[in-house]
């Protein structure tokens, strides 16, 4: 029983080395766990099927997201900081990235879009790309710190979201803790995303890119032709922040992402910045935007009910510390690379804290780890899922943005180099997090 949940998971992770659908892979994968755990074919779907509302919430915020980045998107204010980039920033790669990793990591806190800005963002920044030969892998992986960094160092925005999550968790499972003690446990582990941005900035991607933009103009430079060449700020764009302002207080106030997006396109069509009857095309080109990052983790959550009702993830870890005694280095990094099996196959670190907390709050207690090492065990092994699953947002978003123009891959170009410049790091932050607090 214990090995349903690896062989399941290489599936998912072969078929999409293999340039298989993410979303083909996630069903395929699904299946194996199903039928490992001796499930017949249909019941291993219906229980799958049946999984796929966990994430309805999630699926629906992304799409009215989406939406609402569309309307930001028409009032061209984003023209006027891409216009700002390519002023001062033309020729100078490595600020260009740390410039975006620092718009990224707004998108988590201070403007709570999460991933929807990059469709607006990136595309048109893509010829500059390939004129200045950057290596769209580094700007996969600044991307990914933007998405994923704040929220593992930050209690704000959806940073807040993540340590209610895990706060809420550790308490149901046994273990009393406070929120300062979420935050202060997340340092360390956090620090590693730093390390590992700065690895990929300064370090791997330092030199030019190989690659040479096509002959033929993609759509993109198409488009970014025939955007005005100077915006000026004006009302519309005054009154877009102001729609964004209400959007995030509403987020904040209320705690969910589908009121805040309402919110935000409800001001931008009320003060005319988006006439009222492109609400179709809005909504439209929302789906078309985020519909397939909807619809993966949709089959993540599907995928997460199978392995958790055929007890695939409570074997593997039961069994994982069962066999190492009281050794704390050794089950700290048993308990870390089992939730790496885990969340890479699920894809989602807010999903799978619950699911984690309830296994390894008894462990960590049974061995003698403090509360703050428990914290910092769950938190990174919850985290560990983001920057390196094909079926996490954190990966989506970005190919999202930098596929515009069909060159570049989703597992190759985004997945692999996220996975060895987060996921790595974050594994021996927290291994050491868990040792030390």
């Amino acid at each position: 029983m214990e090995w349903i949940v690896v062989v399941s998971v290489l599936v998912m992770l072969i078929l999409s080395l293999l340039r298989v659908n993410v979303i083909l892979a996630i069903i395929g994968a699904a299946l194996v766990a199903g039928l490992m755990s001796g499930l017949s074919l249909t019941k291993s779907v219906d229980l799958f099927v049946s999984g796929m509302g966990d994430q309805s919430s999630t699926a629906l915020s992304y799409i009215l997201l989406g939406a609402f980045a569309v309307t930001i998107s028409y009032s061209q204010i984003t023209s006027i900081l891409v216009n700002y980039l390519i002023k001062i920033l033309t020729g100078k790669k490595t600020m260009l990235l740390l410039a975006i990793a620092g718009v990224a990591s707004l998108s988590q806190n201070l403007v709570p879009v999460h991933i929807a800005f990059i469709p607006i963002l990136i595309p048109p920044l893509l010829k500059l790309f390939d004129q200045m030969r950057l290596d769209r892998r580094a700007v996969a992986v600044s991307l990914t710190f933007g998405l994923k960094a704040p929220y593992i160092l930050i209690p704000a925005g959806f940073g807040l979201i993540f340590h209610e999550t895990i706060f809420d968790a550790v308490q149901q499972s046994g273990l009393t803790v406070s929120m300062n003690d979420i935050a202060r446990a997340m340092i360390v582990p956090g620090s590693g995303m730093i390390v590992g941005l700065l690895i990929a900035v300064f370090i791997t991607y330092r030199k030019d890119s190989s690659e040479v933009a096509s002959d033929v103009d993609s759509l993109v430079e198409d488009e970014v032709e025939q955007e005005p060449k100077n915006v000026t700020f004006n009302k519309k764009h005054f009154l877009t922040i102001v729609a964004i302002i209400a959007a995030f207080v509403v987020q904040i106030i209320t705690g969910n992402l589908i009121l805040g997006a309402l919110t935000g396109l409800l001001f931008m069509f009320l003060f005319v910045v988006v006439p009222f009857h492109k609400v179709d095309d809005v909504m439209t080109e929302g789906i078309k935007m985020m519909g397939m990052i909807a619809f993966v983790m949709l089959s993540a959550a599907g995928y997460a009910k199978v392995l958790q009702d055929t007890g695939a993830v409570t074997s593997l870890v039961e069994v994982s510390s069962g066999i190492l005694g009281d050794n704390k280095v050794m089950i700290a990094f048993i308990l870390l690379l089992v939730g790496l099996i885990i969340t890479l196959g699920i894809g989602s670190s807010f999903g799978t804290i619950p699911i984690l907390a309830t296994l390894y709050v008894p462990i960590c207690v049974a061995a003698g780890f403090s509360p703050l090492a428990t914290i910092a065990l769950i938190g990174t092994a919850g985290a560990l899922g983001d920057a390196g699953s094909p079926a996490s947002d954190s990966t989506l978003g970005p190919t999202a943005g930098l596929n515009a123009d069909g060159r570049h891959n989703h597992i190759w170009d985004t997945v692999v180099p996220t996975f060895i410049h987060f996921n790595i790091p974050l594994f021996i932050f927290g291994w050491i997090a868990a040792i030390v607090l």
